[in-house]
């Protein structure tokens, strides 16, 4: 294929296949689209995950305005040599209600209604070489307010050129997930329900469905307004979870090995083992087989090897971390900390995926961990028997929630982290082979502050899960946990992270918790786990390496601990 540039951050399709950046080809899923029944299609992706570049996709393929240059642009992808015969028969109508102002209701309804007013400036524009009036159409823009009025205006036009309407509509939630994240209930029950102006919205596309409106493309990261507005509008199939479109966007692990190539890197290199565990594990149909790459973080790790000339030493794009504001107002209720805190212990969660819901519901469990997976903090792993397991999807994942647990518990508990003393006491680990100063720091600065109320559910896997949010901000160490050998599963195995350098020690952690009233089991305790490293210690994988060292580390409340190196 030869060297390309990488489109990170780019999501115009004409642009990329000018300008010699790497197109990973999608286009067999338009004529899969069109041989589906249905016409109105509703699509969900978490955030930088490829929708944008898609909708581009579909607009220079079905706009009539690109006739002149579909050789150029699709030539040589598959939909250029299988075109179907609705390529470039339509008027594109291109809505994104990204960026609008959630201040109050008033100035969301105008943000929204300039929004639709400049899209609609913008399709006249765009269509005045078959609209005779388009001048005339545009100048009755302004004098319209309501939006049934302007859907008007706008079907009237597109019937005076005798063609039909590809209506696209990319970020339909944003404004509904800012208005999440303010905790702002009145609001969005005003604008969304009986007489609210996004419901009047969407029930004049229904109306121009039975008009000029042929084919709808709708698209967002979570299903949040679709139950709200059923009875506006309930002519959308939704196709998310559907097995057919589940490589549909995202990477496979065919398409990273073309960017490896694009970016010309060498196979010994990079590890596609260490990308698969970074970002890969996506699945968004239990009846899909293929996993898929966050197709963003591929491209800012490679982006970024092509900037520094070697692998990376900040793994996450800043772009893909969930909005904290919204996090942390879902998490308001009891019930979904404790179940935002299991998942973050466990890795894992068994639930049914729910495929809308409204703001209502959004508290309730169930509804709450489905909107974790539309956001990209879960994923599909398998079926146990009738219900769906859910997992953190990679490593990446795991990061941004450990981080998101360790910030937490620092503003509930008023906590203020001495970093240079933090990060000494990682270097003593990783270069002296001593644990106890990072212990000693966790006792003092994390356990100590803890309330009565966090310790109420404290247990080892809390424990590992604080250490592990502290640990990972040196990126000295790469942290699993239960992880598997032939005499059981470590606790805690620090591996020392490539991308930092002469770390001489790997280390085995056994990590014990115990009450306060139990603390005359700790010589039991601590023969227990002294017995189960020196198991770990003789495993097969580990027999050879001379450069782990093994720690039993045993809590006692909150105020003592005990730690026993080998």
């Amino acid at each position: 294929m030869g060297k390309k540039k990488l489109p990170y951050g780019i999501s115009d399709f004409k642009s990329l296949r000018e300008q010699n950046y790497l197109y990973i080809d999608k286009t067999p899923y338009i004529e899969k689209m069109e041989s589906f029944s249905g016409k109105y299609l509703f699509f969900i992706r978490p955030r930088r995950f490829g929708k944008s570049l898609f909708l581009s996709t579909l607009e220079h393929y079905y706009g009539l305005e690109h006739t002149d240059h579909f050789d150029k642009l699709f030539a040589d992808l598959y939909i250029g040599k299988h075109p179907t015969s609705l390529r470039n028969s339509y008027c594109i109508l291109k809505l994104n209600f990204s960026g609008l102002n959630t201040d109050n209701r008033n100035k969301l309804e105008e943000s929204f209604r300039t929004a639709f007013r400049d899209a609609l400036t913008s399709f006249l524009n765009t269509y005045n070489f078959i609209i005779e009036d388009a001048a005339a159409f545009k100048e009755q823009l302004g004098n319209k307010e309501d939006f049934r009025s302007l859907w008007s205006l706008l079907f009237e036009a597109v019937k005076s050129c005798g063609k039909k309407l590809f209506l696209i509509i990319d970020e339909y939630d944003h404004f509904a997930n800012d208005i999440i994240a303010m905790g702002d209930a009145p609001l969005y029950k005003d604008i969304v329900r009986a007489a609210g102006f996004v419901r009047d919205f969407y029930e004049s596309v229904k109306i121009g469905t039975e008009q000029v409106i042929d084919r709808i493309w709708m698209t967002g990261v979570s299903p949040i307004m679709l139950d709200d507005l059923t009875s506006g509008f309930n002519i959308a199939t939704n196709l998310t979870m559907n097995a057919s479109f589940n490589e549909m966007l995202g990477f496979t692990e065919q398409e990273v090995n073309a960017v490896i190539d694009a970016a010309g890197i060498q196979e010994q290199q990079t590890s596609l083992a260490e990308l698969r565990q970074n970002y890969n594990g996506y699945l968004f149909s239990e009846d899909g087989t293929t996993r898929v790459y966050n197709p963003d973080m591929i491209l800012y790790f490679f982006t970024q090897w092509e900037l520094e000339g070697k692998y990376p030493k900040q793994l996450i794009d800043e772009n893909v971390k969930t909005d904290n504001g919204r996090l942390q107002r879902l998490i308001s209720s009891e019930s979904n900390r404790k179940t935002l805190d299991e998942i973050i212990q466990n890795e894992e969660i068994a639930a049914d995926i729910v495929s809308k819901f409204s703001f209502d519901l959004m508290y309730d469990e169930q509804y709450f961990v489905s909107l974790l997976f539309y956001m990209g903090l879960l994923t599909i792993d398998r079926k146990d028997r009738m219900r769906l397991v859910l997992k953190v999807p990679n490593f990446v994942i795991r990061t941004v929630l450990w981080e998101y647990l360790e910030r937490r518990v620092r503003l509930e508990q008023n906590i203020r982290p001495n970093t240079d003393q933090l990060r000494k006491t990682i270097e003593q680990m990783a270069f002296d082979g001593t644990i106890k100063p990072f212990v000693d720091y966790i006792g003092e600065h994390v356990m100590k502050p803890l309330s009565n109320r966090d310790l109420n559910r404290f247990d080892e896997k809390y424990l590992k899960v604080l250490m592990f949010a502290y640990l990972i901000e040196s990126r000295a160490y790469r942290p699993y946990s239960e992880r598997e050998t032939e005499n059981g599963y470590m606790d805690i195995y620090l591996e020392k992270d490539t991308r930092v350098p002469g770390i001489v020690y790997d280390w085995i952690i056994e990590l014990k918790y115990l009450k306060k009233q139990n603390v005359s089991d700790i010589e039991k305790v601590k023969v227990e786990g002294l017995k189960q490293l020196a198991g770990y210690a003789i495993s097969r994988d580990l027999v050879d390496k001379s450069h782990v060292r093994r720690a039993l580390i045993i809590f006692i409340g909150k105020d003592e601990w005990v730690v026993v190196e080998e």
